[in-house]
């Protein structure tokens, strides 16, 4: 059995079309849209909205740890736009969600990331797509368990949880050989952006439950240029498996 997995796909529906080739099935650890780019201004949603030159300032607000000063920048630019600012911003999501789905190959099981919309996802997943979240499936022997959404953090992603819901989820998965979640367990190792030099947010639960029920592989995604990207909790294989986006390459599981 192969498995080609893909994380932080954000928007490159391009490789998302090449990302199964060869496998019998693709895993997405979410994220999927593209608000913004942080090496490229001009793409996303919020500069096809703005401009790059707005996107420049939010991303070197948010990059400073000027969050309110990014937030206000943000409400100012909303109110000046025709209408109800959901409707601009749904209308983008959706068109980038009816490009990714119709690209991404099937089989493929897919749970969600923090820049997700997933009440948008229904309108969009193809026969074959199949959605999971605090949900387990076997795949020629082995479990998977899936745990979509991020943790609730200072830059107001919009599909951040609250812990109890998020350990909810993880409770759900329970013993699996294989746990697939979008955030990283909370190893400070795994967390570190060399590029953006920032901590991101892992879960603690995630780190308990690998601890107590020992997964031959823990797969997940979320921090882009991690300082390790790779390591070993007792014996588990704890995996980021990339940037897609970056990369347009899918990680690859293959056993027996």
């Amino acid at each position: 059995m192969r498995v080609h997995v893909v994380s932080d796909v954000h928007g490159r529906s391009d490789a998302l079309r090449r990302a199964g080739d060869g496998a019998d099935a693709l895993i997405c650890l979410g994220d999927l849209l593209l608000f913004i780019d942080y090496a490229d201004h001009s793409q996303g949603i919020f500069p096809g909205l703005f401009g790059a030159e707005q996107a420049r300032r939010l991303v070197e607000l948010r990059s400073t740890g000027e969050f309110e000063a990014a937030r206000a920048l943000s409400a100012e630019l909303w109110a000046q736009l025709d209408g109800d600012p959901r409707q601009h911003v749904e209308a983008a999501v959706r068109r980038q969600y009816a490009e990714l789905f119709a690209a991404m190959p099937v089989p493929s099981y897919l749970t969600y990331g923090n820049v997700d919309l997933p009440r948008l996802w229904a309108e969009h997943v193809r026969p074959g797509q199949h959605v999971l979240d605090g949900q387990r499936i076997e795949l020629d022997g082995w479990t998977f368990g899936f745990v979509g959404g991020g943790l609730r953090t200072a830059y107001r992603t919009p599909n951040e949880l609250d812990d109890d819901v998020f350990a909810a989820k993880v409770a759900a998965v329970g013993d699996v050989d294989v746990l697939c979640a979008h955030i990283p367990p909370a190893v400070p190792e795994l967390l570190y952006d060399t590029a953006a030099r920032r901590m991101e947010r892992g879960s603690e639960e995630l780190l308990r439950l690998i601890r107590e029920s020992k997964p031959r592989y823990v797969l997940f995604g979320h921090v882009h240029q991690p300082l390790q990207s790779r390591i070993r909790i007792g014996g588990t294989e704890c995996i980021n498996v990339g940037h897609f986006r970056a990369s347009g390459l899918p990680y690859v599981l293959q056993w027996p």
